[in-house]
């Protein structure tokens, strides 16, 4: 039988997290709102919709939130033609693919985001499909994102691993039934990610090619 491995991209494959707290902060401030960093920080992974609901509460003039999104998108954007990939993101994917796994994305970006985000990656022969936030209703840590990908790589829940670097992954893959990993490269603590469902926890992808054999990849 076929065997998917599903990756999250910000901070598991691209080094993004940390311009995403900033960019967020800044959104947040030039609307007004004292978000601290590390509260964005623990957010990061949610969709745009979930991290403002997150970090602002169900009180909060919902009419703001389209501008949010925006601010931070725009800001975000001046980034896209230098996002650094993480040491071996791009090695990781093509020796799974040559190792006969269905290498599939379950990330919250879409469009030019996601664009940009292939292409710091830079291993697009070894991707088979793409589940983004465009095509589905509900983010992580929903595991609607991780189904998708299962979807799309044809394979049930127990011929799958999830490798992420948040919480909200580690929710989202435990909900979908899959075997999950985590990486540290997105600045969550190995005991959180732990608590949340990881199996098993590397420093980065270079890491987890480092030890693959005897990883659930293996």
């Amino acid at each position: 039988m076929d065997r998917a491995a599903v990756f999250d991209v910000d901070g598991t494959l691209v080094d993004t997290n940390h311009l995403h707290v900033v960019t967020w902060w800044e959104a947040f401030r030039q609307a007004g709102h004292e978000v601290p960093m590390h509260a964005v920080h623990r957010a990061v992974g949610l969709g745009s919709a979930d991290l403002v609901a997150h970090l602002l509460g169900d009180d909060r003039d919902r009419d703001q939130d389209a501008a949010l999104s925006a601010a931070h998108t725009a800001l975000y954007g001046q980034y896209f033609d230098r996002l650094p990939a993480l040491p071996g993101a791009g090695e990781l994917l093509r020796r799974l693919h040559g190792d006969g796994w269905t290498v599939v994305l379950a990330t919250s970006a879409s469009g030019a985001e996601l664009g940009a985000l292939r292409r710091a990656i830079d291993a697009d022969d070894a991707i088979a499909a793409t589940a983004s936030a465009d095509d589905v209703r509900e983010g992580k840590p929903a595991p609607e994102p991780v189904q998708h990908a299962l979807e799309l790589a044809g394979v049930p829940a127990s011929r799958a691993v999830f490798v992420g670097d948040t919480v909200w992954d580690m929710r989202a893959g435990s909900k979908a039934g899959v075997r999950c990993l985590g990486v540290l490269c997105g600045g969550i603590p190995r005991a959180d990610l732990e608590e949340a469902g990881a199996e098993a926890v590397y420093a980065d992808p270079a890491d987890l090619l480092a030890r693959l054999a005897g990883s659930p990849l293996g």
